[in-house]
């Protein structure tokens, strides 16, 4: 067997961490620095030095108070380890898979009678005459018991998969399919594998409380190293995190029919999920959260539905297929805004965004897709005009124009939002809930509380902040 030398086992390490990156949230810093070691001598110097430059703000070593992970459903462990104990029935199940659950739950079930799908407590229990017949020698009370447990179980499946679906959908809103690609296929070509790490990596980042939008993930080192990627890169691998021309026009037309299909797929299901959110009470025109709202949700289904929307158009416009949209051209979805973030760009002069106008005045898009409703390019244009926007250069009819490339910037500390100094203040903060809505002391008012966020930027904390 052939030994790696060390340079070759930090590379696999590297790749590997990489891989494993995808389906977290590592900071852009943190990716360049694994770059620089999975690309070890391969590097210009030109390239070096600007990853290096990224590289010296990595958090890897250092504290951050960022969580380099999106939230992952809890699974069934515990229910399972109680229900072993009441049914006396080895656990050999899968905790974290919700078939394997119900599965579990449809074995033990068979000892009282419960079957998956009858766990109404009024309604599919079995009485003593029923038991007797069965051949149960429980009591009433151990029935009872077992058969709620049953049901905690079943229910606990329904909400798992529901869970896994949503963060499925959060990591394919930020970085398209690059979370369901193989390890096999991604460390087989390093340059492009690096690519796709970092370039998801940008973008993860977190949304700033501000009113000048996100800055373009694509940025001058995901250009450095997507020139890297020549004729012979993977670049349907690519093309699963960045379906833009520059990668699209490297595929096949079979490979652009795959990809629009699984886009396709994803736009249907994410409208699904956003049709049952959908709260009558929720004031389209305005899309500000109310009481009662689950607006991380819906901006998560909304997310995913957009990024899924714009892969689709950017598929058909590489298939020269654009003529589709003239009998069906399901519109964007708008993301639900903070009221305090509203009233400041009020405050500032601003209106309503022109697109939530759009959003507004076309049918919402699952009714298109479900065919309850009809929404043609013809109707999404006309609207557009209205409210001031062109239909092709806004994203509603045709792919969003690329945009410039973005400078690299270190990834700022933020609480809710809000840029903070210092990462050891920003978890302090987090901890006292400042920035969440929720004022530490009753008696600081909301325009103290505004005054606060303000001088945290500027790194002027106030004293009467405390974070016990």
């Amino acid at each position: 067997m052939k030994h790696r030398t060390g340079s070759e086992h930090s590379r696999g390490e590297a790749l590997a961490e990489l891989h494993g990156s995808l389906n977290r949230r590592y900071r852009p810093e943190d990716v360049a620095e694994l770059v620089l070691q999975a690309l070890a001598g391969r590097l210009s110097g030109r390239e070096r030095n600007l990853l290096a430059r990224a590289a010296r703000h990595s958090s890897r070593g250092w504290f951050t108070s960022l969580p380099d992970d999106y939230a992952r459903p809890v699974g069934g462990a515990r229910q399972v380890a109680a229900a072993a104990r009441l049914f006396g029935v080895r656990a050999d199940v899968d905790p974290d898979d919700p078939e394997s659950l119900r599965a579990y739950a449809g074995t033990a079930g068979r000892m009282i009678g419960w079957r998956p799908g009858r766990s109404d407590f009024l309604a599919d229990r079995l009485n003593r005459e029923a038991r007797e017949a069965a051949g149960m020698d429980l009591s009433k009370r151990q029935y009872n018991r077992r058969f709620r447990m049953l049901r905690r179980i079943e229910e606990k499946a329904g909400t798992l998969e529901t869970e896994q679906d949503k963060r499925r959908l959060l990591l394919i809103g930020v970085t398209g399919f690059g979370a369901s690609i193989p390890l096999e296929r991604f460390v087989a070509d390093p340059d492009a594998a690096c690519f796709v790490a970092y370039y998801t990596a940008r973008r993860k980042l977190r949304r700033e409380f501000s009113l000048s939008g996100r800055d373009n993930p694509f940025d001058e080192i995901a250009e450095v190293l997507l020139r890297r990627c020549g004729d012979d890169a993977d670049w349907w691998m690519i093309a699963q995190v960045r379906a833009m021309p520059d990668v699209l026009h490297r595929l096949t037309d079979g490979e652009r029919g795959r990809l629009l299909g699984q886009w396709s797929a994803v736009m249907r299901q994410a409208a699904r999920f956003l049709g049952r959110r959908w709260r009558p009470a929720t004031d389209r025109t305005s899309m500000v959260v109310r009481r009662g709202d689950d607006s991380s949700t819906w901006n998560t289904l909304a997310g995913a539905y957009n990024a899924a929307r714009a892969g689709w158009l950017a598929c058909l416009a590489s298939l020269d297929a654009l003529e589709l949209l003239d009998a069906s051209c399901p519109g964007k979805a708008m993301r639900l805004m903070a009221a305090d973030l509203a009233a400041w760009h009020r405050s500032t002069g601003g209106d309503i965004d022109p697109a939530t106008r759009v959003w507004a005045a076309l049918p919402p898009p699952w009714e298109v897709l479900d065919g309850t409703a009809s929404c043609t390019r013809a109707d999404v244009e006309a609207t557009c005009r209205t409210a001031g926007l062109d239909p092709e250069k806004s994203g509603w009819t045709a792919p969003t124009p690329t945009r410039r490339v973005a400078v690299f910037r270190p990834t700022p500390e933020l609480v809710h939002g809000v840029a903070v100094a210092d990462p050891v203040w920003a978890a302090l903060l987090r901890r006292a809930g400042v920035f969440s809505g929720r004022p530490v002391r009753p008696d600081l008012a909301p325009d103290a509380l505004h005054g606060l966020r303000a001088g945290v930027v500027t790194g002027d904390l106030p004293p009467a902040v405390e974070a016990d």
